[in-house]
């Protein structure tokens, strides 16, 4: 995977992305196809680890606002290093949940697996990256409280990568679901993470709120060759009023 983003990469002339790659950040290239024919004024950005997601939407959509969310030090700084300067793009410290309240995250060894849910062994074992070091107490908002007095556009995206906790943000995120007209949430077909909520819940949980699974990308195999999750774009249901362009891709 690391070696496509690369080379797709290669043939973006952008010296921002370019810049980020020789800090050691490639951008999540592998989105492209699937955000490059929408547009969005606003993108919230949940679990941006070092900015993958926030560069390629900068990309995408130049003059849409970027709220990221990383509650871990070490990416929010190079996060910071990479795209501090950049218009627009807010970076905000803290994790995305139903409540206010601190919470222990479980910290990986390559911390994009870090998750406010406990790595499961099966999990840690397919990828050595995602074994458990250490836990660290970090702070934990509902997105409405989080995002207060910032203007929500109805050409919104909303981007959640939270490592099995998708549900518990999409409950922290439920009176500000109207605002947005897509959803893109990686999901599980299988239990990674202690208690997380897998793809066909979260697909039932948000078509009670008047969203439909558009489609599913980037799928991710275990070894033995089973589909293990991928990302999942949602569109608002055309009950929730939003015009019919909003659902081309």
């Amino acid at each position: 995977m690391l070696l496509l983003r690369l080379a797709e990469l290669l043939t973006i002339l952008d010296p921002l992305l370019f810049n980020s790659l020789l800090k050691g950040v490639v951008a999540g290239v592998e989105h492209k196809s699937v955000l490059q024919g929408l547009e969005f004024e606003c993108v919230v950005d949940v679990g941006a680890n070092r900015g993958q997601f926030a560069l390629i939407s900068h990309r995408l959509f130049p003059k849409a606002k970027i709220y990221s969310f990383e509650p871990l030090q070490e990416p929010a700084r190079i996060f910071e290093q990479v795209l501090g300067k950049v218009p627009n793009m807010t970076l905000f410290p803290f994790a995305v949940g139903p409540e206010k309240t601190t919470a222990a995250i479980h910290v990986t060894r390559d911390d994009d697996s870090s998750s406010l849910l406990p790595v499961m062994k099966v999990h840690s074992s397919m990828f050595p990256g995602t074994l458990e070091k250490e836990t660290r107490q970090v702070a934990v908002l509902p997105l409405s409280e989080a995002l207060a007095g910032q203007a929500i556009p109805p050409a919104s995206l909303l981007k959640i990568d939270v490592q099995g906790f998708e549900l518990e943000v999409l409950k922290g995120c439920e009176n500000l679901l109207r605002n947005f007209s897509h959803l893109y949430i990686e999901c599980s077909f299988v239990e990674l993470y202690q208690g997380q909520a897998l793809a066909h819940q979260v697909i039932s949980w948000l078509e009670r709120r008047d969203f439909i699974l558009r489609g599913v990308y980037n799928l991710y195999y275990a070894k033995e060759g089973g589909a293990m999750g991928g990302d999942f774009l949602f569109v608002a249901s055309g009950r929730r009023g939003i015009p019919r362009c909003a659902f081309s891709l």
